[in-house]
């Protein structure tokens, strides 16, 4: 199992647009998150500079096939349209994300 933490901004005028459509996630979007084996998806908001900060873990073998068959799902990509205009992404992230990689510097189970 590899953990995986990820942070992106959040429009302040779209923040309860967002907040609301994490509220009740498309059951669909679930199915698929869970098939590209990723379990204990979180996402946390830090106010008030509206940073959104994701974790999960990944329990596959192929995390790049699974990320490349989430995406070619046609209601994730419905649900990421959606979202994606709600969200700023960093000025500092890696060339390819949306959501900006993070290092793991700790853990303790």
């Amino acid at each position: 199992m590899t953990r995986y933490g990820s942070v992106i901004g959040l429009s302040e005028e779209g923040k309860a647009a967002y907040l609301k459509l994490h509220s009740e996630v498309w059951p669909a979007v679930l199915a698929k998150i869970s098939d590209c084996h990723i379990s204990n998806y979180s996402i946390f908001l830090k106010e008030p500079e509206n940073l959104l900060f994701s974790y999960f873990e990944y329990s596959g073998k192929d995390f790049a096939g699974d990320m490349a068959k989430m995406a070619a799902d046609p209601e994730t990509q419905k649900w990421w349209a959606v979202n994606k205009p709600l969200q700023r992404p960093l000025e500092t992230r890696e060339t390819g994300e949306w959501w900006a990689g993070m290092s793991e510097i700790f853990h303790h189970d």
